[in-house]
């Protein structure tokens, strides 16, 4: 993989080979941060469901004040620790966590989430559901979800409101913005 915008254009990593790790394309990633243009810089970043940690390390090559990521699996939060010491991250955070276990806990506000759950499960519902109500967003934060292209995003809480969506293939990705005391739909 390769990071392909900001302070480590260019720059390649590895992620430990599991065959449930699914990183987001360099196209997806491309336009995801066209669309994200001028709301990274700064902002506190959420990389939850991390795997290879693609989105969450080009957040940070892209001025992200802090990234944390969460990954379930422990032979791949290891290899993201190993990447971010590569590349000297010292802004980030990698909690090696079932991402569902990780919304119960003590909420801090985000500016920027990631969701990029296995293709094959209903977590990414699930896991805005959470967001929302643990209070792990602060106002008008950005939710980026990536699903497969033949399912439709999912049904989002009434403070949120889809902008963008897009498909490569087999991927569809979506971003969301929430507005705290937006009128419920």
């Amino acid at each position: 993989m390769r990071i392909i915008g900001g302070e480590w254009r260019g720059r390649r990593f590895r992620f430990p080979p599991d065959g449930t790790i699914r990183p987001t394309p360099d196209r997806v990633r491309e336009t995801l941060f066209n669309w994200l243009m001028g709301r990274v810089g700064g902002a506190r970043v959420l990389d939850l469901f991390a795997g290879s940690g693609a989105l969450g390390l080009e957040a940070l090559s892209r001025g992200a004040a802090h990234v944390s990521f969460v990954e379930r699996d422990a032979s791949a939060a290891r290899g993201l620790e190993a990447v971010l010491a590569t590349f000297g991250a010292q802004q980030a955070q990698v909690i090696q966590a079932d991402a569902l276990r990780f919304l119960a806990g003590t909420p801090r506000p985000f500016d920027l989430v990631f969701l990029d759950p296995p293709f094959d499960s209903d977590l990414a519902a699930r896991a805005a559901a959470a967001l929302e109500a643990g209070g792990w967003l602060a106002d008008g934060a950005l939710v980026y979800f990536e699903l497969p292209a033949r399912l439709a995003p999912p049904a989002l809480p009434g403070t949120w409101h889809w902008i963008k969506s897009g498909r490569a293939g087999d991927v569809g990705y979506h971003l969301a913005t929430f507005a705290r005391g937006a009128p419920q739909v």
